[in-house]
């Protein structure tokens, strides 16, 4: 392969203006990122007091000193419950990422017990789920922090208690498949939430503090007039000795993630990682990429220079360079791991559908993963595209992207806007990882396009039934139509919505995607025994 001779000039004011604006919307999502962290740290007295670590305290000495750590689905919510950009706390009450313990790398979930004692909010609900789906693809043991209020009684919706469900249904699932599932209850599991422990494992518990029953004091009384304490019902050393819940009992938390740590050692899954990824760094720098991707995603951008800055030695073989050129496919190495990479310099037409198409199964025979670097305002349209057969090809990309038998990983760099979204494997074609970066904007079409469109249909509608648009009410129509489309399509709100596991800084596009090819390629190698059913309590 030939490394990529790229003539980008980082020193141009254009590439500085947008390199400015990048890093502005970075300084916002750090922020936001901090935001969490306060909220929870705010709790720091009550936790001091009671003798145990905040949830970020646990996390971080659960984890191997110095390995890799990637955070999913940090925005969480975002401005969902609560639309005040300034009020709006992210991360769904939970604490996950990919990491490494003891050895082995895992998935871990921690309850972020320091806001609303841990109680389940419903983008939280779907943040558990989607670790959940991500850990049972990859072959990654579940590892559980819990301390959790259960669900806040006080904004109660039925379907979150229907949903739910999914969260138990997934364990279950986990460990019939052979994928260990570790609880270490910090707090309290009640109600529902005693299940997660209940559908684990193993179990470990910390004396003094860890609660798990059907029904709590309250309740009981309520339902059954039944006095007892707390400890009576379920605490650990109850579930230790009585009932067989807990398999291990702790004395505290530094304990209970020591007793974690040993466990995941004692899996000897540690021994089947894979070799780290060696491959030569990028021959371009990666601060380059803060100033490639415009602020205006209207303007065109060469993915070819992205790619370059992602792959080994930006060394890259281009598939079919001279057809379909708006749609970029080349093969490339990221940290040793040979990938193929789709990306877009513009819509993609016929001649790029199909370039596209065949590259992905090329790619599937080759057994590769994909990557797609999503900046496209969507598949071409007009006469000539129409009469060309727009339609069926486009939907062979759909297809081809669908039946893929390879793990497919998306970035959004730029725009990724109506169907190219989905030719593009974005979140309903389920790609194994999907990030963005911040500047990056989903939505069915651009803002000004969706305002044009409609104003143009109303003043339609209007002639037909004789009448004169006013203008001022149609430019006020059309600029709430902008503002509402913007607001949507923004990287930081739909990251909010799960619609992606991550915004990252474009800085680190090339190690996320290393840690992520790393995660699958020990998935693949790992044996795993099934059982009939999981792990069932005794």
């Amino acid at each position: 392969m030939a490394a990529f001779a790229c003539r980008f000039n980082a020193a141009t004011a254009q590439a500085q203006a947008r390199r400015a604006a990048l890093l502005a919307r970075l300084a916002t999502l750090h922020a936001l990122h901090e935001r969490a962290a306060a909220a929870s740290a705010r709790a720091q007295a009550q936790f001091d007091q009671r003798g145990q670590l905040l949830p970020r305290q646990r996390v971080a000495l659960l984890l191997d000193a110095g390995a890799p750590w990637l955070p999913l689905a940090a925005l969480a919510g975002y401005l969902q419950d609560i639309p005040d950009p300034q009020q709006s706390v992210p991360g769904g009450g939970q604490i996950a990422g990919i990491g490494v313990v003891a050895g082995v790398r895992c998935m871990v979930l921690a309850s972020d017990s320091g806001i609303e004692a841990g109680a389940m909010q419903p983008m939280g609900l779907e943040k558990i789920l989607r670790v959940q789906q991500i850990a049972l693809q990859n072959r990654l043991p579940f590892v559980h922090l819990v301390e959790s209020a259960g669900a806040n009684l006080m904004r109660y919706r039925v379907e979150g208690f229907v949903h739910g469900g999914r969260l138990f249904r997934n364990l279950a699932r986990l460990s019939a498949a052979g994928i260990p599932v570790i609880t270490v209850l910090h707090g309290s599991g009640t109600a529902g939430g005693a299940y997660m422990p209940g559908l684990s494992d193993v179990v470990i518990m910390v004396r003094g503090r860890s609660r798990a029953f059907l029904a709590g004091p309250p309740l009981l009384a309520a339902a059954t007039g039944e006095r007892a304490t707390e400890e009576e019902l379920g605490g650990a050393d109850m579930h230790t000795t009585l009932s067989g819940l807990g398999e291990y009992l702790a004395q505290d938390d530094r304990h209970a993630i020591g007793l974690a740590r040993e466990l995941l050692a004692a899996t000897g899954w540690g021994r089947q990682r894979q070799a780290p990824g060696h491959g030569a760094e990028p021959l371009l720098p990666a601060d380059d990429l803060l100033a490639l991707m415009p602020e205006d995603l209207r303007q065109p951008v060469d993915m070819r220079a992205v790619i370059a800055r992602l792959v080994d030695g930006s060394e890259l073989l281009e598939f079919k360079a001279r057809h379909g050129a708006a749609t970029v496919c080349a093969q490339a190495r990221i940290a040793g791991h040979p990938v193929g990479l789709v990306s877009n310099n513009g819509p993609i037409d016929v001649a790029g559908a199909n370039k596209a198409t065949h590259f992905i199964q090329w790619m599937c025979q080759l057994g590769q993963p994909l990557i797609y670097l999503q900046n496209t305002t969507g598949y071409m349209v007009g006469k000539d595209s129409e009469q060309g057969g727009m339609i069926k090809h486009g939907s062979k990309m759909l297809q081809a992207v669908t039946q893929a038998t390879v793990p497919q990983l998306t970035i959004q760099c730029g725009a990724s806007f109506g169907a190219g979204n989905y030719g593009m494997c974005g979140r309903g074609f389920a790609p194994r990882f999907l990030f963005s970066w911040p500047g990056a904007k989903t939505a069915v079409m651009g803002g000004e396009q969706a305002a044009r469109t409609m104003q143009i249909v109303t003043d339609a509608a209007l002639a037909r039934k004789g009448r004169v648009p006013d203008a001022a009410q149609s430019q006020a129509r059309f600029e709430q139509i902008v503002a509402r489309f913007e607001t949507q399509a923004d990287a930081l709100y739909t990251s909010g919505l799960l619609l992606d596991d991550g915004v990252i800084d474009p800085r680190d596009t090339r190690a996320v995607l290393a840690l992520c090819l790393t995660t699958i390629a020990e998935g693949a190698a790992r044996t795993l025994r099934p059982l009939q059913f999981g792990v069932a309590r005794m």
